[in-house]
């Protein structure tokens, strides 16, 4: 239970400021813009993967919950895994064509293949 505590707190233990007062953590997210306003950038990536093709979608601006969301949907379609990290949505393989199709019949017609 103490360990909560701690990372509630950045990892902070103790402090000598007599005035020191805890930030609350409150970070603002952006809001999510609507799919047709969304620019993403779709492409296939191998470098530091051992030689294994990934597809990144980038350029989602909104909330995490909505990008992870997304991610789900776009893993699931494919029918392969994944993760969203760092702002990327990442697919497993080349699924670069499948991922535009999915992207602009679900209304991001900003969507585009970069390389």
């Amino acid at each position: 239970m103490a360990q909560k505590k701690i990372t509630s707190l950045g990892g902070l233990v103790y402090s000598t400021d007599p005035n020191f007062k805890p930030e609350t953590g409150n970070v603002e997210e952006d809001e999510t813009l609507p799919p047709a306003q969304q620019k993403l950038k779709i492409w296939l990536d191998k470098k530091h993967r051992a030689g294994k093709a990934v597809t990144l979608i980038e350029g989602f601006t909104g909330r995490n919950t909505d990008r992870e969301d997304l991610g789900k949907q776009l893993k699931s379609f494919c029918g392969t895994g994944g993760s969203v990290k760092d702002g990327e949505i990442i697919v497993q393989g080349d699924n670069r064509d499948k991922v535009l199709q999915w992207l602009q019949k679900n209304g991001y017609t900003n969507s585009k293949k970069a390389g």
